[in-house]
């Protein structure tokens, strides 16, 4: 059978196992439970969040002389300090903030940004330059680091169809799959259990028994994280939206000790070149009751402090308002990290400055390769040039 055939009747494509260096390392039916230890979720805020207005400068004038109708005003900011404070909508998340659980780090970004989606999304997703092009992801590199249990394909899950290109690696790749009963139900078809089942005996069908490895995996790996999601049921409340119910996969996971280290979600749709504020306030809600529901449930089970919550966004908005009551296309954005074991929780740096723009647009302060250099050195215990090419300075963020 052709590859291509293959892939074409089967469907599995997108559980991105396509990777034979690390399938000769699994048995089929035999694989083991391990702790993650450090665990580490990142989210994506696709389409470009507008920072400005998530994290509000609400005693700054300039702010409101660029958004004199879409501005937040002042008595409608979760304020947190004398300069700065949380969208209305993010109530959930100013909570946590209080708690002492998040680091907010204003003005991240990367020199000569691209503003187009695509490719913003691939430097962030790859963290090259944005004079280089790279077919693989920071993660994925990690994953192809030889990190301790880095052979499992689902020690890296992405809660999708499609897998990111930020957890493609050269050698070793992540799994993707929309949620485990699903993907059991897929591989538990007549037709891919027969592909799974067969052993090829010539070696000179090299493709053909990659495929085979490819599908006998797949089938362990779907009832390994099926089998895994039945052993802790969660009791809190996440919101009742694709969104919620992936990070409630998440805690479900991690409280059954599956053998995973790194969960990738996403929620979609900030692109907002219009009517801006209804949108981006329910995203933004969204996402505040959901990572709020995630803490919650990580803190009942104690895992909070081994696990740092990740999100970013591929770029902000312009500085100034559009005609439509929307933002277009920016540069420099804020970024979260929330978790139980923060160095400096609160505000990492000042708010954007305001007086200074590029083509009208922020001027980053902070590289966001060097928030990966921290999360990859301090967190996940890894060699830093290995994977993003340069020893980038780590910061202050992880105790």
């Amino acid at each position: 059978m052709r590859r291509r055939e293959f892939l074409r009747q089967s469907g599995l494509a997108s559980t991105a196992l396509f990777v034979p260096a690390f399938l000769n390392q699994l048995q089929f039916g035999k694989l083991q439970q391990r702790r993650s230890g450090k665990i580490l979720i990142v989210i994506q805020l696709s389409g470009g969040n507008d920072g400005l207005n998530t994290i509000v400068p609400y005693r700054n004038d300039l702010y409101y002389k660029f958004r004199p109708s879409l501005g937040i005003p002042p008595e409608q900011v979760l304020k947190v300090d004398a300069d700065q404070g949380f969208n209305p909508a993010l109530e959930s998340l100013r909570s946590l903030y209080d708690d002492g659980l998040v680091t907010v780090l204003n003005s991240v970004g990367y020199p000569n940004p691209d503003r187009s989606h695509f490719r913003s999304m691939d430097i962030w997703h790859s963290a090259s330059s944005s004079q280089e092009y790279w077919n693989t992801g920071w993660l994925g590199r990690y994953l192809d680091s030889n990190c301790a249990g880095c052979a499992t394909p689902y020690h890296a899950i992405e809660l999708d169809d499609y897998l990111s290109l930020a957890l493609k690696g050269a050698q070793r790749t992540g799994f993707a799959m929309s949620e485990p009963a699903q993907l059991k139900r897929t591989t538990e078809n007549r037709f891919l259990k027969a592909i799974g089942q067969q052993h090829p005996a010539s070696e000179d069908h090299d493709h053909v028994a990659y495929l085979y490895k490819t599908m006998a995996s797949t089938q362990s790996s779907a009832n390994y994280l099926f089998e895994q999601s039945k052993v802790y049921a969660s009791s809190v409340a996440y919101p009742q939206t694709p969104f919620g119910r992936d990070l409630k996969t998440v805690a479900e996971l991690i409280t059954a000790d599956t053998d995973t280290k790194i969960y990738y979600v996403s929620l979609t749709g900030f692109d907002t070149h219009a009517n801006q504020k209804v949108q981006q306030e329910r995203l933004l809600k969204q996402y505040a009751d959901g990572v709020n529901a995630l803490v919650t449930d990580l803190k009942q089970q104690g895992l909070l402090q081994d696990t740092l919550i990740l999100t970013f966004s591929e770029f902000g908005r312009r500085v100034s308002q559009n005609a439509s009551n929307g933002t277009d296309h920016g540069t420099a954005n804020n970024l979260f990290l929330i978790g139980g074991s923060l160095k400096k929780p609160g505000f990492f740096n000042e708010a954007p400055d305001l007086t200074t723009l590029d083509e009208e647009d922020l001027i980053y302060k902070l590289d966001f390769r060097s928030v990966y250099s921290t999360v990859l050195k301090q967190w996940l215990q890894a060699d830093v040039p290995d994977i993003l090419g340069s020893d980038f300075p780590a910061l202050a963020l992880l105790g």
